[in-house]
């Protein structure tokens, strides 16, 4: 049986590691992190990724451990309603096969579905990779030498192992310039339930949202130069820095992210690449193609990609090459699309003028008369890419069918 070192455990990787073992393969997943992440920001999860969850049986999970939000709010300095307009927009354009949901949640229910089938190694990192005649070398910072069949980089936007095979991010990487930060308190009021909450200045954006268990996540979006600071303390106080005596509720944010151990802070940026595999190695989701957070879609096409990457290999019999290059003929224009939507979606929560803002909010507001929503934004939402029937030996279970 065919070994696949797949390095990541946040969403391609775990959807990976399922399809790879459901087409006859033995995965191996590796992940640099202890155990797996938890916080972070939310997700709106609908389209080709909702189809896969399905079929790996998760939608009772999804839809337990998720959120059904009934309106987006924007609000002025005062917190009175601005703008805004109801969720069930989505519902229509997604045919309500949509749900908003914490990221790593989607990331551990994906992983629950392999824990105990596989091997895991936790706390460790490919370091070093060596293709050889009839198999692929990789060194682990701390389980030494091993060989693999394939390995594929499930690692995200700053992958290690598009670094070690590909080149620095430098040439790939394209920032947005935007950075974004998520933070969680606990306790915090006011409480808005299954609204999602928007207040900005030009260039900044906060949004609250109300999770369970007395918990409140924020979400901060900010326009800013492509050189960020790297360690907690410098990214707070650069936060500090850009929100403080900015109105609505920030001063009361800023209070809670000083007490916050663990938050989120990277660039909004996408990676563009010609190709996504070379020799035995490959890569999938944003180690490959990152559209950017703000783009919405993130996690499902991580998915899609995992699900059609381990679909070439189960129709590929020995050859992975025709598998990798089928697997990018099908995935490269459709990406693409994906990823200029998301170029244009970029500046819209956070506006950089005051006229930009005007503006979204005008569009925000268009959104309650039927049709205009579908006009605006229904080809952005829209999957039109359909998943191809695969034959899957591992499991007893149909195909995906078109979303």
């Amino acid at each position: 049986m065919r070994r696949v070192l797949i390095s990541g455990a946040g969403i391609a990787g775990p959807t990976l590691a399922y399809w790879v073992r459901a087409a006859g393969f033995e995965p191996i997943l590796v992940e640099r992190a202890p155990l797996l992440r938890s916080g972070g920001y939310v997700i709106d999860f609908w389209g080709l990724g909702y189809t896969i969850a399905e079929q790996m049986g998760l939608l009772s999970e999804i839809n337990r451990d998720g959120y059904h939000v009934q309106e987006f709010r924007i609000v002025d300095q005062a917190g009175q309603r601005l703008t805004g307009f109801g969720t069930g927009v989505f519902a229509e354009l997604t045919s309500g096969r949509y749900v908003t949901l914490q990221r790593s949640h989607l990331s551990r229910l994906l992983y629950e579905r392999i824990n105990g089938r596989i091997e895991a190694v936790f706390g460790d990192e490919v370091v070093l990779v060596e293709e050889k005649v009839d198999c692929v070398e990789v060194s682990l910072k701390h389980g030494g030498k091993r060989r693999f069949d394939l390995l594929v980089g499930a690692d995200g936007l700053h992958s290690a192992v598009r670094k070690l095979v590909f080149g620095q991010q430098v040439q790939f990487e394209r920032y947005l310039g935007y950075a974004v930060a998520a933070f969680e308190a606990r306790g915090y009021r006011p409480r808005d339930e299954d609204v999602y909450l928007i207040y900005g200045q030009p260039g900044r954006m906060v949004g609250r949202f109300t999770l369970r268990d007395d918990r409140t996540l924020f979400l901060l979006v900010f326009a800013h130069g492509a050189v960020l600071p790297e360690t907690p303390g410098a990214q707070k106080r650069l936060l500090r820095a850009i929100y403080s005596g900015h109105g609505w509720e920030c001063e009361q944010m800023l209070d809670e992210l000083d007490r916050t151990e663990e938050f989120y802070f990277d660039a909004v940026s996408q990676i563009r690449m010609p190709n996504w595999s070379r020799g035995r190695v490959a890569l999938v989701g944003d180690a490959a193609f990152c559209v950017s957070l703000l783009a919405g879609q993130g996690s499902a096409l991580a998915m899609t990609s995992a699900y059609v990457l381990a679909g070439e290999l189960a129709a590929g019999g020995d050859d992975h090459r025709e598998a990798f290059a089928r697997y990018e003929a099908r995935l490269a224009h459709y990406i693409r699309r994906k990823q200029q939507g998301a170029q244009r979606f970029a500046g819209a929560l956070a506006p950089r003028t005051r006229s930009g803002m005007i503006f979204r909010n005008l569009v925000a507001r268009s959104f309650s008369v039927p049709g205009l929503a579908r006009l605006a934004i229904g080809r952005d939402i829209a999957d039109e890419l359909e998943l191809p029937d695969y034959h899957w030996p591992g499991v007893g279970r149909e195909p995906c069918k078109r979303a």
